[in-house]
């Protein structure tokens, strides 16, 4: 099956995030540095979200770009990680909301795990169907960071209800 419907779909989806979450900005009520430093945890966790889905779309892209053709199981893979990557604007709202508070910091934390294992399921469904000697595969190699960010996101989680900046700092 071509690859072009599912990479025009998937672009769609993250311009949706986007906007959803561009569209939860609102100008401080206060032209001054008190009202900046009033609307400061929604810029924070926009640009934070931000980065997250475009670290997400930079990724995607290359991915299917090394992707000659997909299947139905990589349609399916790839509904699963845009499915954890919607979540991204409740939980970034969430957090702003709760000007930090533990438990949507841990939420934001198993959002980014489970979006993470998504991506990592959509990878490996995509080698198995180009062979694990494919280009596709060879250009993936071992993927360190993918790994590196899972796990560190998984220490994030809890931490999140010791200290939520600490959860911050590494997310």
């Amino acid at each position: 099956m071509h690859k072009g419907r599912l990479e025009a779909f998937s672009d769609g989806v993250l311009a949706i995030i986007i906007t959803i979450m561009v569209l939860e900005l609102h100008a401080p009520k206060e032209a001054t540095w008190a009202g900046l430093r009033e609307v400061w945890p929604t810029l924070v966790s926009y640009v934070l979200s931000f980065i997250y889905i475009g670290i997400y779309w930079t990724n995607h892209h290359h991915l299917f770009q090394a992707a000659r053709h997909v299947s139905g199981g990589t349609l399916w893979a790839n509904l699963h990680v845009l499915f954890w990557l919607s979540l991204i604007p409740f939980v970034t709202n969430w957090v702003d909301e709760s000007h930090f508070a533990a438990l949507p910091m841990a939420a934001y934390g198993a959002v980014l795990l489970l979006a993470a294992v998504a991506y990592w399921i959509l990878v490996r469904t995509l080698v198995r169907h180009h062979g694990r000697d494919s280009a596709l595969a060879r250009a993936i190699g071992i993927d360190a960071k993918g790994t590196v960010s899972a796990v560190l996101y998984a220490a994030a989680i809890p931490l999140a209800f010791v200290r939520p900046w600490i959860a911050g700092a590494i997310y």
